[in-house]
């Protein structure tokens, strides 16, 4: 059976298409950077915890682009693929049939980048 990337492989997918937008409305990319640091840098929640949320509501809005990011987020920020998998678990019941099928997606970028830190 075909291992697919539901990580690295969606991420290489659209950088070409980002980094062709990006150069058009450069102050719009810049802005989202700049919110998305302050949003994900540690506070009274930690960053792992954000990456967590980040990710799960990823699940919620059927965004491959979001999971592959925040997969490759909650590793880096240090979390484990079962705590990845408890915040799928919330997200599915939160939005039901639709993330059982994203929350697997998201499952299987959590593990390939968790095999590659």
């Amino acid at each position: 059976m075909e291992k697919h990337n539901h990580g690295q492989d969606v991420l290489d997918d659209i950088k070409p298409h980002t980094r062709s937008l990006r150069e058009r409305i450069p102050d719009v990319y810049a802005g989202f950077a700049q919110m998305s640091k302050a949003a994900v840098a540690p506070g009274e929640l930690d960053t792992k915890t954000k990456e967590l949320i980040a990710l799960a509501i990823g699940v919620s809005k059927q965004c491959d682009g979001c999971i592959a990011s925040h997969a490759r987020g909650v590793i880096r920020a240090g979390a484990t693929p079962q705590e990845a998998a408890e915040a799928i678990g919330v997200a599915i019941l939160m939005n039901g049939g639709p993330a059982t099928v994203y929350g697997p997606r998201a499952m299987a970028a959590v593990e390939e980048f968790a095999e590659k830190a």
